[in-house]
Order: structure tokens, then C-alpha cells, then sequence
């Protein structure tokens, strides 16, 4: 089995698969990561519980995140600058994994409040686009849900070519009440179904 790469590097920016291994201080980089951006995150993402924002917490949910790596079961790479791989910056998850004659999968993204408006996040999900529809990850379809407020989402998505399929109302529990989502998929031109699944 061919697996997706634990470090992509773009022209500004490492991303990097979760690493456990206390001397890669992983735990504490995804703690400050999440307690900079609570307020900036809260309208769009489930708010995380009060006590899972913690090292031991973050330090479980990066074992869990390396074994689903491993096995190819959902990818996430956190985003650092290239210059500071020890201060995160973002996160793109591949997650919800459908094989079969679906060969698809969510995408999740998010950025720091101090990196919006450079350009990372395209950046960042080019690159993430790219190992998704090679041949280790080897999807057909990535799917997004964004909210309709999130006018920079929006537009990145647009940018990357994704396809708006519609709304979905009352599609996640966020920020205190049930919110639509625009849908928004991308498929993999390059894409050759097996003989079988």
C-alpha cells in the first residue's frame, strides 16, 4: 500500500502530518494553535470542549490522527511557515473516507486569524488537492460544507475550481443553532476507476 506523504512543502509553508513523539511538539504547537483562534473560529467550526484544548487531550487526538494516517483511513496536516515548523498556522483535513464506487472524501480547512489574506490557504489546499487525487491517496471527489457567511471561503473554493452543488439548510450545529452549508465538490479529472473495488 502506498501511503500520502507526512511532509509536503510548498513555496511558503511545511505541512505536516500529526507526529505524536513528544520531541516533535506537535501538542503544543496545536494547543496554541486552537487557544489564538478560539473567537476567530467560533462562527464557523463546533467549538471544541472546554477541556479538549489541553496537552494530554491534544496529545491523544494526535495518536489517533498518525494511526488513521497510517492506516489511510483520514489525513491531516497541519500547516506551519516554512521557516517555523514549530508554530502552526492551519490544518487541511481529508476525512470521512468513502471507498467503493464513491472513492470520495470531506475537506476541512482552517486558518489562523494572523494569516488571512496571503494567499496560504490556496496555497496550502493545491498542494493537498494534488496528493489527494495522486495515486497514494488516489481519490475521485473532495466535498466541502461552507457556511454562506464565509465570503473568503467561498471565493477560495471558487478559486481552486470547486463546483457549488446547492445549500444544504441546517446541515451542522455550529455556534449555537443548526447552519446551512453551500456544498461544494471537486473532481479528479486524472481519475482511473480499478477493475474492481
Amino acid at each position: 500500500m502506498t501511503v500520502a506523504r507526512h511532509r509536503i512543502t510548498t513555496a511558503r509553508l511545511q505541512l505536516l502530518a500529526p507526529d505524536p513523539a513528544p520531541a516533535a511538539g506537535q501538542a503544543r504547537a496545536v494547543v496554541d494553535f486552537f487557544a489564538r483562534n478560539r473567537a476567530h473560529f467560533a462562527p464557523w467550526d463546533p467549538p471544541l470542549p472546554p477541556d479538549d484544548n489541553t496537552p494530554a487531550a491534544v496529545q491523544g487526538r494526535l495518536v489517533t490522527g498518525a494511526a488513521a494516517f497510517a492506516a489511510s483511513q483520514a489525513w491531516r496536516w497541519w500547516l506551519a511557515p516554512a521557516d517555523a515548523p514549530q508554530r502552526f498556522i492551519g490544518s487541511v483535513s481529508l476525512s470521512n473516507l468513502a471507498r467503493g464506487p464513491s472513492q470520495s472524501c470531506s475537506l476541512g480547512y482552517s486558518l489562523d486569524a494572523s494569516a488571512q489574506g496571503r494567499g496560504l490557504m490556496h496555497e496550502a489546499l493545491e498542494a493537498v488537492i494534488a496528493e489527494a487525487f495522486a495515486p497514494a491517496i488516489n481519490l475521485h471527489r473532495l466535498q466541502a460544507g461552507v457556511r454562506p457567511e464565509n465570503t473568503r471561503s467561498l471565493a477560495l473554493l471558487a478559486r481552486l475550481g470547486f463546483v457549488d452543488e446547492g445549500l444544504a439548510r441546517n446541515y451542522l450545529y455550529i455556534d449555537g443553532a443548526w447552519r446551512d452549508h453551500r456544498i461544494f465538490s471537486l473532481s479528479n479529472p486524472a481519475f482511473v476507476a480499478p477493475p474492481h473495488w
